[in-house]
């Protein structure tokens, strides 16, 4: 009789370990092979107790293994009979290359599921207080790669300026050119934006400002985390210690001074996790 593998395409969501799935914990518990990438938690690879475990991450241009050689080893060991768990961070089908492995999957013929993860587009943003829509002040949000200045700006391009919020993940190294795209492309410079780093660990920072500060500095936090960054005019809110209804007289306020956004610049650790 033949034996049958099978790949569990698993999202490990932001980070923290409780956040992760009912189903994704129960995928690490029962596999023979975890392929992990570089921004999934140590912490949640503790599920995954009996499994062997390989990093296969890529960060900074730098591959453990280069997407083929990971599609190799996924069909490789589903078809010596190997449950094998493919571990991403955030959720698999966002930046993930997850597609791209769920199609090399098909074209081999071996089984595979596809367990979603929080992605941190949405959870970064709501760890820090800001809701990536909110009513009478972003109906919509767009989520972007900051990967590669010149898609990013191609894809912003066909953006009215400053009518959604705007996510942009994998672009902290590059946020200085990616505001300057931005401004250039008709946002305005006092339109608020926010930085998450590390978000749900213990480390997490939040930076607040606007998008000409942005652009005028490499980084606001010294940091090799990963990063989310917000801009749009829910970045200014910080709903864990201002209340809606205080935000929205503040940002009236200060339209009505000539103000523009309500302005909060601040680096702040969060306790997530302690």
């Amino acid at each position: 009789m033949a034996v049958t593998g099978h790949v569990s395409l698993v999202g490990a969501g932001p980070g923290d370990p409780a956040l992760l799935t009912r189903k994704a914990a129960a995928r690490l518990r029962a596999a023979d092979l975890v392929l992990y990438d570089a921004l999934v938690d140590v912490r949640v690879l503790k599920f995954a107790r009996r499994a062997q475990k390989f990093f296969v991450g890529k960060r900074a241009g730098r591959h453990a293994l280069s997407q083929h050689a990971i599609h190799a080893v996924m069909i490789g060991a589903a078809r010596r009979g190997r449950r094998v768990v493919r571990l991403k961070g955030g959720d698999p089908f966002v930046f993930g290359r997850g597609g791209e492995e769920a199609l090399a999957l098909r074209a081999a013929g071996v089984s595979f599921d596809v367990v979603p993860g929080i992605t941190s587009a949405v959870a970064a943003p709501a760890l820090a207080g800001i809701p990536v829509t909110h009513r009478g002040v972003a109906s919509g949000v767009l989520v972007v790669s900051g990967h590669d200045e010149d898609a990013f700006a191609a894809t912003v391009a066909h953006v009215a300026s400053n009518v959604v919020t705007l996510v942009v993940l994998m672009g902290l190294a590059r946020s200085r050119a990616l505001a300057n795209r931005l401004i250039a492309s008709g946002w305005s410079r006092e339109t608020p934006a926010a930085i998450v780093v590390d978000a749900s660990t213990p480390h997490q920072q939040v930076w607040r400002g606007r998008l000409d500060e942005l652009a005028s500095t490499e980084s606001p936090i010294d940091t090799d985390g990963p990063g989310t960054i917000v801009v749009g005019d829910v970045a200014a809110m910080d709903l864990m210690n201002v209340d809606g209804q205080e935000w929205r007289d503040r940002r009236e306020g200060q339209a009505a001074s000539g103000g523009g956004a309500p302005r909060v610049v601040r680096k702040e650790a969060s306790h997530v996790g302690r």
